[in-house]
């Protein structure tokens, strides 16, 4: 019987009510003494062991029998956090999954190297920037898209605030973005990609994702904090979709963001990303307008890049109030498998030329 552990962090106080809480909550949903013996015995959570934590943590590790996910993702986030994302002061600090479940998911269709081979770069970090703000028009965007692809930016997606808003419908936008994207990679010899955001209602996702990719998109932005996990991996398996992802965290934070409650951040932000069929994942950056700090962001890039399964390594993509004169430390500090997000400030004067100055940086790290 293979077995997915999970270590909580829980309150040392109530420890074993919540313990045995997690273990039945998580599972059942029953009286543990009214359920037959096996069920007891395979259904159940069963604790591995305890460890007190300093003076008022205690963790716990369980394990949960695979078969309660039915090797589904859905299924297996409610194993992982359904109904204790509702108790007080438990963080989940760590998930391993078996072989026979990671085994089970297709995870990015491209990864690292696959998503090189499309924006033709060997070792050098990767660029990407965002459309924005909200109430440009369609073809301002493309305006901005098109000195983006002269600079040399290789990943231009829109902003995960862009969606069906009057002044960009989708359809429109994504049609005019991806012409003006084709067209200035013939005229100036460049293999950027632009990356429409799939924020649509749910029973339009997978269409849209088709149809982006018919109208000449090269990548999609998924938001799964918004629409599901699952509903990115079901985009990734698609093989009429073909496009590498890029997540993005809109909602997420509520799932990381207090330290005595929720996943840790690499969990969210790496592995799950992975095994949902991500490509790129966009986390805040520290030093940056949000409050991620240099160890949770470096957690986040090493899960995206360690062994899971077959699971294929993706790249991590730290933005959020980036600036152009941090790209060295961010770089050496991320290393080369990396896509640099910056947006709005490329527009701090010259646009072209701030972003052109990115690429010749970046550049001189190919060799």
């Amino acid at each position: 019987m293979s077995s997915i552990q999970i270590t909580y962090l829980v309150n040392s106080q109530t420890s074993k009510e919540v313990t045995d809480a997690i273990r039945v909550e998580q599972t059942i949903e029953f009286p543990f003494e009214l359920a037959p013996e096996w069920i007891q015995q395979q259904v159940v959570g069963q604790v591995v062991s305890t460890k007190e934590i300093g003076n008022s943590k205690t963790e716990v590790v369980i394990n949960f029998n695979t078969d309660t996910t039915g090797y589904e993702l859905g299924q297996m986030l409610n194993v992982v956090w359904g109904n204790v994302s509702m108790f007080p002061d438990v963080r989940i600090t760590k998930i391993e999954f078996p072989e026979d479940f990671l085994n089970t998911f297709k995870g990015p269709r491209f990864g690292i190297s696959g998503v090189r081979e499309i924006l033709g770069t060997k070792k050098r970090p990767v660029l990407a920037t965002a459309l924005k703000p909200m109430g440009l028009s369609s073809n301002e965007l493309a305006k901005i898209a098109t000195v983006m692809v002269e600079a040399g930016i290789d990943l231009i997606k829109d902003d995960h605030s862009l969606a069906n808003q009057p002044w960009a419908k989708w359809n429109e936008r994504v049609k005019v973005i991806a012409s003006a994207v084709v067209e200035a990679n013939q005229k100036f010899n460049r293999k950027s990609v632009y990356a429409p955001s799939i924020n649509r209602p749910a029973e339009q996702i997978l269409e849209a994702a088709i149809t982006a990719r018919k109208l000449g998109s090269g990548a999609l932005m998924v938001l799964p904090g918004v629409s599901g996990f699952d509903t990115m991996r079901m985009i990734a398996d698609c093989d009429e979709v073909r496009l590498p992802l890029m997540s993005h965290p809109s909602t997420l934070g509520s799932h990381m963001m207090k330290s005595n409650h929720g996943l840790n951040h690499e969990i969210v932000l790496a592995t799950l990303m992975r095994l949902s069929g991500a490509d790129i994942s966009v986390f805040p950056n520290f030093g940056g307008r949000f409050s991620f700090s240099k160890e949770e962001c470096i957690n986040i890039a090493n899960s995206c890049r360690i062994k899971l399964g077959n699971i294929k390594p993706i790249f991590p993509s730290p933005g959020g109030g980036m600036t152009i004169e941090r790209i060295p430390e961010i770089t050496n500090f991320f290393g080369q498998d990396t896509f640099l997000l910056i947006g709005g400030a490329l527009h701090r004067g010259n646009l072209l030329e701030n972003a052109k100055g990115l690429r010749n940086f970046v550049d001189t790290l190919e060799s």
